[in-house]
């Protein structure tokens, strides 16, 4: 094997797709925030993708690059190329999730000995030590500063930038109430009590320091983002596998020769060798060759099909059984597995620029407490003249609205509904799942691997027989005993499945694969002949009238029938079939009592998925669809004003599960579908969906319940912190009961009952 002359390749300032990794998002806004800046360089059209802190851009030189990091930056973030190499979607940028973590576990670490030092010590003075107030700001120095920062540094971002967010909040709250306390211990503030409501009053002290609410709010907030950032980190996984279908050298053929050369080189038009068991590298023509390829990945078709020359094959599928030489029609970014990766992930940048409903709120309610702290203190001022009870009321503002039970309304909810899900075999990968879990309408399901097994099975066998007393008569025993026998020695799917049909098939001598046709051999001195209808009519066999309307009868049916002869006489007929799986319909039969349309969307042939479909009582069946194709279908959907919920487990449903609103892929399918699945269902009974959507519902509206909540409690409790009556350390620890009940709320997700069949059935 030689390696391919190198040639020269002009370079030529033409538009490109340029990849950049983006730092510093912290929510929707900042995508869009980058996105417009993007858009606003000349020829530029841009997509930011929150979910995986990509941004692409098209409709400029590779050249241009640096100046849109540079207006990146000007944002207010990070950019870098996208390194290239094997893995088109890897990153250089560090790991938020375990950024993260690391300084949750520090604060969590330094606030729990605070916490209790601080709230002791403050309301029982007779357990006070010199100087316990700076042992308490030592511990809660680092939480502050370092722990915190990722909320001060988005804050002083969107400052620049004249926004608000829930980040404003909750740094200022925190320096707020770190500064006042160190201002109180160093000016000797805290010799005077405090106010507990208007039921009496602190000891002296209690109301100047609030180190621990300060450390509370920090380590409450880095756990609600270290979760949701876990769920996005996951978000590009479907690129990198998809980019992984495809082979990264190719065998081009140049006068007879094969040249190994890696497959982003290769050429349209040039000629490129296939052997048994490879994947093929782009979209091509089959110039030479016969095999059976196995497109389920691309196309859901259970059987591979049987191609040789002037047939068309797509980049990712396998040659299983024969080597082929292919003509390249599209290449590199034009072959439909690269269009899916792209399709996947401009659909996951179309769910991420969805607005939660906390951060839509939010805007509004950030600069609304502000102001009211402002105003709290400008109050005091001029009718109490005291700067210490001013300050007080308004350090008091921030820290009853600092959003705790806002930040922890989604997470908590979230937590407790996927613990919950996954002791009923369903993994929630997010929010975005819930959200679209709310609003599903009309529910689509892959027919092969989804509802049925995804594997062949004999179904039945027809025994032909004969009156000729010499050739003897054929049981359907004799029939799939010698059919199995003689496919025993098959690589080809269909053979496999009928070897599988006899425990120990007897020993054939003489066996030989017809590619695209069936196969042959001799048992017992009987020469055995098996294969579909085109293999008999080359071999002359008459195939009788009974043995047809068996194969169309089959065919029919979306099934397929193969013959079986003995010394040249066609004695049976075998139909094999994608079997139903057994909970299918009672899957099917949920998801309308929950008011949702069936939709079966395969790329099945349309009399197999017609079958499937009346069996099961779908409202609809929409069949021969390719992946992007389905795409199309889901968009077209949603363009009617449906919501969309996505059911598969291939290769082929990966771009369909990422466009659709809510995508779910069961435990069987490949890697890439379960990355591109909102919800990923392990249960086997297919009852699972209904119960998954049911109880993505369920942890939605308790998510609502808790904003509702979150947002009653601030409304009420601003105007008392305002007016003196609750002083920072009775706002913090309402603060924290807001939390409490907000936790609390969650747990009753726990108690949600499924639907379907028992949870065990996933072991």
């Amino acid at each position: 094997m030689t390696s391919a002359p190198q040639l020269s390749v002009p370079d030529v300032e033409r538009p490109v797709r340029v990849e950049l990794d983006i730092g510093g998002m912290t929510c929707a806004a900042c995508a869009a925030r980058i996105e417009k800046k993007l858009n606003k360089i000349d020829g530029a059209t841009a997509i930011v993708n929150y979910a995986t802190d990509r941004a692409v851009v098209t409709g400029l030189p590779e050249s241009a690059t640096p100046e849109l990091i540079q207006a990146v930056k000007k944002a207010g973030y990070t950019a870098a190329p996208v390194p290239r190499g094997d893995d088109p979607y890897a990153t250089s940028r560090p790991d938020r999730a375990r950024m993260l973590l690391r300084r949750l576990l520090v604060a969590a670490l330094l606030t729990l000995p605070l916490g209790n030092l601080a709230i002791v010590l403050a309301l029982v003075p007779d357990l006070r030590f010199p100087y316990w107030q700076w042992v308490c700001v030592l511990l809660a120095i680092p939480v502050v500063f370092w722990c915190a920062w990722p909320f001060h540094r988005a804050t002083l971002r969107n400052l620049r930038h004249g926004s608000f967010s829930m980040d404003t909040l909750v740094s200022l709250g925190v320096l707020a109430a770190f500064f006042w306390s160190v201002i109180s211990i160093s000016l000797g503030l805290d010799d005077q009590p405090g106010y507990w409501l208007f039921f009496g009053r602190t000891p002296a002290g209690a109301d100047s320091i609030y180190l621990e609410v300060a450390a509370a709010v920090t380590t409450f907030l880095l756990a609600g983002r270290y979760f949701e950032a876990r769920a996005r980190r996951s978000a590009a996984d479907v690129l990198t596998a998809l980019n992984e279908l495809a082979p990264k050298t190719v065998r081009v053929v140049i006068d007879g020769q094969e040249y190994v050369i890696p497959a982003e080189k290769l050429q349209p038009g040039q000629d490129f060798s296939v052997r048994p068991g490879e994947t093929i590298a782009a979209d091509g023509d089959i110039v030479d060759g016969k095999s059976a390829v196995d497109t389920s990945m691309m196309t859901g078709e259970p059987v591979p099909a049987d191609l040789g020359p002037g047939a068309r094959v797509l980049g990712g599928t396998i040659a299983l059984n024969g080597r082929l030489l292919v003509r390249a029609v599209a290449v590199g970014g034009k072959t439909q597995l690269a269009q899916m990766a792209q399709l996947a992930e401009q659909a996951q940048a179309r769910k991420a620029a969805v607005q939660r409903l906390v951060d839509r709120v939010v805007s509004v309610f950030v600069p609304v407490v502000l102001g009211i702290a402002v105003l709290t203190f400008i109050g005091w001022m001029i009718f109490d003249g005291n700067v210490r009870n001013g300050f007080s009321a308004a350090v008091s503002v921030l820290i009853i609205a600092c959003p705790c039970a806002m930040g922890l309304a989604t997470p908590t909810a979230l937590m407790v509904g996927v613990g919950r899900a996954g002791q009923l075999g369903i993994v929630i990968k997010g929010p975005e799942a819930l959200e679209a879990s709310g609003s599903i309408d009309t529910v689509l399901l892959d027919k092969t691997g989804t509802l049925t097994s995804g594997e062949m099975i004999v179904e039945s066998v027809t025994a032909l027989g004969g009156s000729d007393p010499v050739e003897g008569q054929h049981t359907k025993q004799d029939i799939i005993t010698l059919a199995a026998a003689l496919e025993s020695h098959s690589e080809h799917p269909i053979g496999r499945a009928i070897a599988r049909a006899v425990d120990q098939p007897a020993e054939v001598s003489d066996f030989h694969a017809l590619a695209g046709l069936g196969a042959s051999a001799t048992l017992d001195g009987r020469r055995l002949l098996i294969g579909n209808r085109n293999l008999f009519a080359e071999q002359g066999i008459t195939i009788s009238e009974r043995a047809e309307e068996s194969v169309d009868a089959a065919e029919a049916a979306g099934k397929t029938a193969v013959l079986l002869a003995v010394d040249s006489r066609i004695v049976g007929v075998l139909v094999l079939a994608d079997q139903i799986k057994d909970s299918a319909a009672e899957g099917v039969a949920a998801l309308r009592e929950l008011g949702l349309t069936t939709v079966l969307l395969t790329g099945d042939n349309e009399r197999a998925a017609v079958s499937v479909g009346e069996s099961l009582e779908v409202d609809r069946v929409i069949a021969g669809v390719l992946p992007t194709g389905k795409s199309a279908v889901i968009e077209e959907l949603q363009a009617q004003g449906k919501r969309v919920a996505m059911v598969g487990d291939g290769i082929n449903d990966a771009t369909a599960l990422a466009t659709a609103n809510l995508g779910l892929a069961v435990l069987n399918g490949t890697d890439i579908a379960l990355k591109s699945a909102d919800m990923i269902l392990v249960r086997k009974h297919l009852g699972v969906i209904a119960d998954a959507i049911q109880l993505a519902r369920r942890t939605l509206n308790t998510i609502r319940g808790n904003l509702v909540w979150a947002f009653a409690y601030n409304i009420a409790a601003i105007p008392l912190a305002a007016t003196g009556l609750l002083n920072p350390l009775i706002a913090g620890a309402a603060m924290s009961l807001s939390s409490v009940f907000v936790v609390t709320n969650s747990l009753r997700l726990r108690s949600f009952r499924p639907r379907g069949a028992p949870a065990e059935d996933h072991d």
